[in-house]
């Protein structure tokens, strides 16, 4: 699957996140702070996960129509990538 620029750059931004997260710890930072910024990486990582998913699925069903393959089963191959990712 071809990942694009922006979703490699989606992840580098969360990447500086978890970086910024280190660097709030190794300040000692208050533990809401970290929290907030935990639950933000969090956020951002759950959102590129269903991204690359979503992209995955779109692709995989346009191939399934050359090929006659069962749509249903990819879509619940899908939803099993999403459920892990969480």
């Amino acid at each position: 699957m071809h990942y694009d620029d922006k979703m490699k750059n989606r992840l580098k931004r969360i990447e500086g996140q978890i970086r910024g997260l280190i660097h709030m710890m190794e300040e000692e930072k208050d533990c809401k702070d970290i929290v907030n910024q935990m639950s933000a990486v969090r956020g951002a990582l759950d959102h590129a996960s269903a991204m690359i998913v979503s992209k995955h699925l779109e692709q995989c069903i346009r191939e399934s129509e050359e090929d006659n393959q069962n749509p249903e089963e990819l879509v619940e191959e899908a939803v099993n990538l999403l459920i892990k990712s969480r």
